[in-house]
């Protein structure tokens, strides 16, 4: 049984510094280094350097910065397409790093699984944020830069805490984030689409008469979803003047 108990709390912090990672990094390091360093938690050699203090302090810099380019509408999305180089090799590392000084296979499966998830949680967090953004007022910004701080802290709190209730609440987020992606990228394609179309790089779709080049006459009628329903109608030839009668 405790061997069971080492390894399920292995696999919570590993999964939970690559789920936290692609959300808030520096919020992760910092949580993980101020832990060690009161001694609330004993992390692996490999990862004890988050509680350097020269990690403590960049990682502090980082996240004040990132604190207020968070809660500005455009800026955040900005600073999360900048820092998809940055979460997601920093959660596999981190994640490789959890598991200790094991056999070099584990520590890879670690990192793939630790990047997966850096990449499944940033992906999510950046794309809610453009469509967030098309929000006029700043409160929604402010409230869903600090529930991902707070959901951040609490997470990584739990993992090295309660790992059997942190494997748990990842199970519940896995799916609903099989479930929300596609709509987030959905919503996504129609916040671009909008903005092409509003500086006139849009293409706009023929939905008027064709023009009668040949024998027919092509009418383009509404389109339903994706296609449209072409109506051929023969062309008729102007009738001749008639003469006068004799």
């Amino acid at each position: 049984m405790e061997n069971l108990d080492q390894i399920v709390a292995m696999l919570a912090l590993t999964m939970g510094v690559g789920w936290a990672s692609g959300i808030n990094l520096y919020a992760t390091l910092l949580m993980l280094g101020v832990m060690s360093n009161t001694g609330h938690i004993d992390l692996p050699p490999e990862l004890a350097v988050v509680g350097d203090p020269l990690v403590l302090m960049a990682a502090g810099l980082m996240y004040g910065v990132e604190f207020f380019a968070d809660k500005i509408p455009g800026v955040d999305t900005v600073w999360d397409t900048l820092h998809t180089f940055v979460r997601i090799p920093a959660g596999a590392a981190l994640a490789a790093a959890a598991v200790g000084d094991v056999n070099i296979a584990v520590e890879v499966a670690a990192a793939l699984v630790g990047g997966g998830l850096a990449t499944g949680s940033h992906a999510l967090k950046s794309g809610s944020r453009v469509m967030i953004n098309t929000s006029p007022e700043p409160f929604s910004n402010w409230g869903a830069s600090i529930g991902e701080d707070v959901v951040v802290i609490g997470g990584v709190w739990t993992a090295l805490n309660h790992p059997y209730w942190f494997l748990g609440f990842l199970v519940l987020f896995l799916v609903l984030l099989a479930w929300l992606l596609p709509k987030v990228i959905r919503g996504i394609r129609r916040v671009f689409g909008f903005l092409l179309r509003l500086f006139g790089l849009g293409e706009d779709k023929p939905n008027a008469v064709g023009s009668a080049s040949g024998p027919n006459v092509n009418l383009h009628t509404a389109e339903s979803g994706s296609s449209s329903e072409v109506i051929q109608l023969p062309h008729v030839p102007d009738s001749p003047p008639k003469g006068p009668s004799a």
